[in-house]
């Protein structure tokens, strides 16, 4: 039935200088999918760049514990009990096998409950939230396709989102901001500061058709990022056309033909409704994206 677990191991970090500063605390959202490991490894180093403590936490959905009968009567098996814990006690041992030969403090807990619901809740105290894009792969707990969406919708705080493709993330790489000028690009840009002070090199790319009229200039954000140590460069390009999916591809292009190591971005200008009835950058760049985004609201 629905329970917290909570094992703690705290090991020695780096004995060198942090650097990346800001980000002290990672939440890893564990689950059993095939980006697992992707996403552990880029936890892992965002942990060290950063001096960073980093809390795992594996969720069962509270509707795996649920049955109902033929008469509307809910019930909870036994066998099903048996199998979450077998699932939850393998997952568990393979992520602490990992991180117990790290040089990075950590600590790994098991709760039930809304899986949306809890990754806002233990990212309401951490600067980084580390989860994937897919759907839980497991035979005993339902999907929870659609839950990243759910996720960044109601965080505040900023969500590391790994590449589709699986490559090794570097946090002291290049970064690029894409850059349209919103209070969401620029909650994303704040959030993201710990980690562009580490970044080899910052550009900042703005879509020129992207532009609403009564967006925050892009030299105000050259002069905001300035005053934190860092100092960007500013492109300006045309996209194709100003559908989503054609703006998310020319970020794309640039970020890789710049070499970045991950892309900063703002979500959700319009509503989720209108993203998924008409498009947008933050749908397609959610469903498929070759670079690490860190990207928030």
């Amino acid at each position: 039935m629905p329970r917290e677990m909570s094992l703690t191991l705290d090991r020695p970090g780096s004995p060198g200088p942090a650097r990346a500063g800001g980000i002290k605390t990672i939440l890893l959202h564990v689950q059993n999918d095939r980006t697992l490991d992707e996403r552990l490894q880029a936890a892992l180093s965002l942990a060290r760049a950063c001096d960073a403590h980093l809390h795992c936490v594996h969720i069962t959905p509270i509707e795996a514990y649920v049955a109902f009968d033929a008469f509307g009567g809910v019930f909870v098996m036994n066998d099903v009990i048996r199998a979450l814990d077998e699932e939850e006690s393998r997952l568990q041992a393979t992520v602490q096998d990992v991180l117990t030969s790290e040089d990075v403090k950590w600590d790994y807990e098991q709760v039930t409950g809304n899986i949306a619901t809890q990754v806002v809740r233990f990212g309401a105290l951490s600067d980084l939230i580390v989860t994937g894009r897919d759907a839980h792969q497991s035979d005993v707990t339902p999907s929870n396709s659609g839950v990243l969406a759910d996720i960044l919708h109601r965080s505040r705080t900023p969500l590391f989102v790994p590449a589709c493709e699986g490559e090794r993330f570097d946090p002291l790489g290049n970064a690029i901001i894409a850059w349209d000028g919103s209070y969401e690009a620029a909650n994303a840009v704040r959030g993201a500061l710990g980690l562009l002070k580490a970044a080899s090199t910052v550009r900042v790319v703005q879509a020129s058709e992207y532009s609403k009229g009564d967006e925050f200039p892009s030299t105000r954000l050259l002069e905001y990022l300035s005053r934190h140590d860092v100092h960007a460069e500013l492109t300006i390009e045309t996209p194709g056309s100003n559908d989503g999916t054609a703006i998310a591809a020319l970020l794309v292009a640039q970020a890789k033909a710049y070499g970045a190591a991950y892309l900063v971005m703002g979500a959700y200008n319009h509503s989720r409704l209108g993203e998924y009835l008409f498009g947008g950058v933050t749908k397609a760049m959610l469903d498929d994206c070759g670079l690490p985004l860190v990207i928030s609201r």
